[in-house]
């Protein structure tokens, strides 16, 4: 054990290293944002890309509960993100995405919305959307570390919380996009290393062993699902479609992960890019999953621990001491990545769509660079609040709080951003109807979800409860409702003028991404 907290010291020290290397690199707003105006590599790209995507919530949330409830077949749900949510959201949007905003001149989504539609409260609305609904992901990314440490190494939850915040809030006001980029580059390897580690303990244990031989053995197992049909372990398929669809496509409207591609360097660094992202979500997805999936050979040695703690609990059982830190700092690499990528996002929309937008339109680069730096540390410790108070009362599981985050969002914006960078009739009116009609439309099925499995006699904040853990589904829904209402209204009001459509489509730019 002694040797698992000397590999957490040094991860520690190595983030503190990266603060004071990158602090001279986020002296302007474009610093802060995009790493410079020369923009980055496909390598580091991918891996913050990758990075962003994956965190606690996956491996501690998403594998440990859904590898129990659907087994073997979850790990669809880690190839499906990689081929949906890395390889054709990079083929479809990338290039799209880097030439268009750079016509606009746009830093964020909401400020692309506004450029890209005409319509100033519809990025003041987005942006307030986006600040909000991204507060509980980065909660259930803490919630998911402190289920990890509290269980492995008996830290108590707060202090490993606060301990992360302080490590993310140093390098990213220091350093800006380009520290988290180079964080997230050196946290996508260990993440790499760590999950295969992983998986081979765990392959290499007498219980795994022996339960798989028997398995593939199974004269009447489905090679599609994993399972047998004799046993009655069929999962949902509706309810696993749903976890797929919105972890796969939910990535393509996101605006922590959409930002990747603004920074990207140009066409060479795309094709990388496109390629180590596809790379990496497969290793990392499929061994995330399919060690979750694994838990249903370690009942017995569970003794009924159920949610959030199973995977904790999982690495007591087959991980040596040594390599139990090693595994720790592969999570703690992958939440902190995420955390930085969520609390820049939120921090940007405030302080460059709200503060000099529609406060402050004469502030200067020096002073929206200082607001957002301090709008970044301020979101942590909001998030940190939020899942100390989550933790403390058990409000909801890590997986659902983080579903209901991404669903929400990708279900406002999903439809005027995907389509409003492909398609040209996508119209304001649209885009306005997708973002306000998603949000009642989520809070509508949470409540109806919330009273129809629990009946009209629960109390409300049981009902909040429920339909929130309908999260996947909801987030489904309105995902694909978000696509349809951009369609229906585009084709039902009237076209974008010539002018703003040669601005986001025709307008020349230097050194274009053909």
């Amino acid at each position: 054990m002694v040797l698992d907290y000397i590999i957490l010291i040094i991860y520690a020290l190595s983030m503190v290293a990266i603060a004071i290397y990158t602090k001279n690199r986020s002296k302007s707003v474009d610093d802060f944002l995009f790493a410079g105006k020369k923009g980055l590599n496909g390598w580091m790209s991918a891996f913050a890309y990758g990075t962003t995507y994956f965190s606690a919530v996956i491996f501690i949330g998403y594998a440990g509960n859904f590898g129990v409830q659907y087994g073997l077949a979850s790990v669809w749900i880690g190839i499906a993100n990689a081929i949906i949510g890395g390889l054709f959201a990079w083929l479809v949007l990338a290039k799209r995405t880097k030439n268009m905003t750079t016509r606009l001149e746009a830093k964020t989504m909401p400020e692309f919305f506004e450029k890209r539609f005409g319509g100033k409260n519809l990025k003041l609305v987005s942006a307030i959307v986006i600040f909000v609904f991204l507060i509980p992901y980065s909660a259930s990314v803490y919630n998911g570390l402190s289920s990890l440490f509290g269980i492995v190494f008996g830290i108590p939850g707060w202090v490993i919380m606060i301990a992360l915040a302080g490590l993310t809030a140093l390098y990213l006001f220091f350093g800006g996009y380009f520290a988290t980029a180079l964080s997230d580059f050196i946290q996508g390897i260990i993440m790499l290393i760590g999950v295969v580690l992983m998986v081979v303990c765990f392959m290499n244990h007498e219980n795994v062993q022996w339960n798989l031989s028997e398995i593939v053995k199974d004269p009447n197992l489905n090679w599609f699902t994993f399972q047998s049909t004799n046993t009655g372990l069929y999962g949902n398929t509706i309810s696993l479609l749903c976890l797929i669809f919105l972890t796969s496509f939910g990535v393509w409207a996101l605006p922590q992960t959409v930002h990747k591609y603004h920074s990207i360097r140009d066409k060479r660094a795309i094709g990388q890019g496109t390629i180590i992202t596809t790379v990496f979500a497969l290793i990392i997805g499929f061994g995330a999953y399919f060690t979750g999936a694994l838990s249903n050979l370690f009942k017995a040695e569970l003794g009924g621990v159920k949610g959030d703690q199973i995977i904790p609990n999982m690495l007591n059982i087959a991980i040596p001491s040594g390599l139990i830190g090693i595994i720790a700092v592969l999570i703690l690499s992958a939440s902190m990545s995420t955390l930085s990528s969520v609390s820049l996002a939120s921090a940007s929309v405030v302080a460059v769509d709200i503060y000099k937008g529609r406060i402050n339109k004469d502030a200067d680069d020096k002073k929206v660079n200082i607001l957002m730096k301090s709008l970044c540390v301020a979101f942590i410790l909001i998030s940190v609040v939020l899942a100390i108070l989550n933790e403390k009362f058990g409000i909801t599981a890590i997986a659902y709080l983080m579903g209901i985050s991404w669903g929400t969002l990708a279900g406002c914006f999903i439809g005027p951003f995907v389509l409003g960078t492909i398609w040209k009739r996508v119209t304001k009116s649209a885009a306005w109807t997708s973002v306000v009609s998603s949000l009642v439309l989520t809070v509508s099925l949470i409540i109806f979800f919330g009273y129809h499995k629990n009946g009209f006699e629960c109390s409300f904040s049981q009902a909040l409860a429920t339909g929130v853990g309908c999260s996947p589904m909801i987030g489904t829904i309105c995902m694909i409702f978000s696509v349809i209402i951009t369609v229906v209204v585009s084709l039902l009001t009237k076209a974008p003028s010539d002018e703003m459509l040669f601005e986001a489509f025709e307008k020349p730019i230097e050194n274009e991404i053909k």
